[in-house]
């Protein structure tokens, strides 16, 4: 079975040893990163900060981003942690260690320097630069970080956290795998049967955190600490749920629960916050908080749940998505600002071009994923392939 940047746990029926592939986990990956990009291909039409603007806003697309945007990386750094303990069950520490750098640091390095450059040039172009790409191009190895320079990460942000949080965290999944650890997480396990124990914990442990760390989130990797509190704190949670079947088997018997709760939820804070002018107070801002927080992990809870019952089972389609999902996640942004820079003043609608964006950004991938990244050693290499 191929390996990709998030590897599939495997888990035994019951207990903390594996024996089965976890199929479900391989759709929400391929989910995950499909969302992603949509996301992003949204980020040209919405009035929030982003690299390039369509010349007419559809500021109506805000509300299912926003919708998404409580839970799209949460569920990732989950994922990310899922994989971890089961990396470890087939290498040592060491061996583990170089994996994540061959894995996360090449394609990372290659990004900052080969894939990520187009975007930060259109954004130079809409800026009034008036240079050709390679004249740009050499800019970028002045190393000057962006925005004041060229040199960036963008997009890729996500590989260096769960780099650093994968190696730091060693000792960690090593005590976790221990006899005391196994025994702390079975009995989590056992608790979180109850709806209380599986809900409030983490909500109150990440809400709580909003008021404690108040620090922009910023992707800069050494000056990002409350965004650094709830991704690492994730991606712990994550090896901790796939230590035990317990976990999985409970969120299987509340998703539609937690469905039920993170739609009822989403409404709550549609209409009662992101749609309305709010005066916002110190104690409504700890509501907005508490509701959002919630909104975020029922929907995990949920999307955990309905995937285990549903998507646990192989397909054609989900082994070749499976394997082409890493250098899609690493090329789409610059596939989107590249097919859209041209695009930014065309008379189509915000609508049109969106569609057109996504077949085209998708599309494009593909294209260079099948005919050029899968066919020769070093492109797989770059960009994290597998054999």
């Amino acid at each position: 079975m191929h390996q990709q940047i998030l590897e599939t746990p495997t888990q035994a029926p019951s207990g903390s040893t594996a024996s089965t592939r976890r199929y479900d986990l391989d759709w929400l990956r391929v989910i995950a990163f499909t969302l992603l990009i949509l996301y992003h291909t949204g980020m040209f039409f919405v009035s929030w900060d982003w690299h390039i603007k369509n010349n007419v806003l559809a500021e109506w697309m805000e509300l299912p981003m926003l919708w998404l945007n409580r839970w799209r990386m949460p569920l990732l750094f989950l994922i990310s942690g899922m994989s971890i303990q089961f990396l470890l069950r087939k290498r040592s520490s060491g061996a583990f260690a170089l994996d994540r750098l061959k894995r996360l640091g090449i394609p990372l390095l290659f990004g900052m320097l080969v894939v990520v450059p187009p975007q930060i040039y259109f954004e130079r172009l809409t800026q009034g630069e008036t240079y050709n790409y390679l004249e740009f191009w050499a800019t970028v190895f002045q190393f000057q970080p962006y925005p004041e320079g060229n040199f960036s990460w963008h997009h890729l942000w996500y590989l260096p956290y769960i780099l650093v949080y994968s190696l730091i965290g060693i000792p960690l999944w090593g005590w976790l795998r221990s006899a005391g650890g196994q025994k702390l997480t079975a009995y989590l396990a056992e608790k979180a049967q109850n709806p209380l124990w599986l809900f409030f914990p983490v909500v109150l442990w990440h809400w709580a955190a909003n008021f404690v760390i108040d620090f922009p989130t910023t992707h800069n990797l050494i000056w990002d600490w409350e965004n650094h509190f709830h991704s690492f704190s994730l991606f712990i949670l994550g090896f901790v749920l796939g230590t035990q079947d317990g976990f999985r088997k409970t969120m299987t018997h509340w998703r539609v629960g937690a469905l039920v709760m993170a739609i009822g939820l989403g409404l709550i804070l549609t209409f009662g916050f992101w749609l309305p002018e709010v005066k916002w107070t110190a104690s409504l801002e700890a509501l907005y908080e508490f509701l959002n927080t919630s909104y975020s992990w029922s929907m995990l809870v949920a999307i955990f749940g309905f995937a285990n019952h549903y998507l646990n089972r192989p397909s054609v389609v989900l082994s070749y998505a499976n394997r082409a999902v890493y250098p899609f996640y690493i090329l789409h942004q610059s596939v989107i600002i590249s097919l859209a820079y041209p695009m930014t003043n065309w008379l189509w609608s915000p609508e049109l071009k969106f569609l057109s964006l996504a077949v085209g950004t998708f599309g494009l991938c593909w294209v260079l994923y099948e005919f050029l990244i899968k066919r020769w050693k070093v492109t797989r290499l770059v960009f994290g392939v597998n054999g």
